[in-house]
């Protein structure tokens, strides 16, 4: 059931945890784990990110959420059909093509969990580019200036504070 004021216990950021991979927007989740720890150490909800990739995250946060309800449960996702610089919070939606969350909804048997949906795609695009394109390219200067701004306000809706 879902909750009109979530209560996080496990935020989970999806990344591939490979030095290759390490900066890229695929790595969005990541990188908000990283950031929140830095902002606040003492959260209350267990911040995790996912040990091997993107992809086979699902039997992982499977094990981590062992006796945690899925609407106490946030995932944290790059979402290439979001302009960077924006972000959506959403609850028990569909994966819209993002194989981890796809593996996640699969390994977990539902959809009605939290997803933070940080949008990694560039700005004014004349020809909108297939996601596989970007997403494994390392992130701009420019760029992770205007993460780092979706990061603050993203752990202000989630409620957890940063000050």
């Amino acid at each position: 059931m879902k909750s009109s004021k979530p209560k996080f216990k496990l935020i989970f950021g999806l990344g591939n945890n490979d030095p290759q991979y390490q900066n890229t927007y695929h790595n969005v989740g990541f990188l908000t784990i990283d950031y929140l720890e830095k902002k606040q150490p003492g959260a209350d909800a267990k911040l995790l990110k996912n040990p091997g990739y993107v992809n086979e995250a699902g039997k992982y946060l499977k094990k981590a959420a062992k006796g945690i309800k899925p609407e106490n449960l946030l995932v944290i996702q790059d979402d290439s059909d979001i302009t960077i610089g924006e972000y959506k919070l959403v609850f028990g939606r569909g994966a819209a093509g993002h194989h981890g969350v796809e593996n996640i909804m699969a390994v977990l048997k539902t959809q009605n969990f939290w997803r933070l949906r940080i949008g990694i795609r560039p700005p004014q695009e004349k020809i909108r580019q297939k996601a596989e394109k970007f997403v494994l390219k390392k992130i701009s200067p420019a760029h992770q200036k205007i993460l780092n701004e979706v990061f603050e306000k993203a752990a202000l809706a989630i409620k957890i504070p940063i000050f």
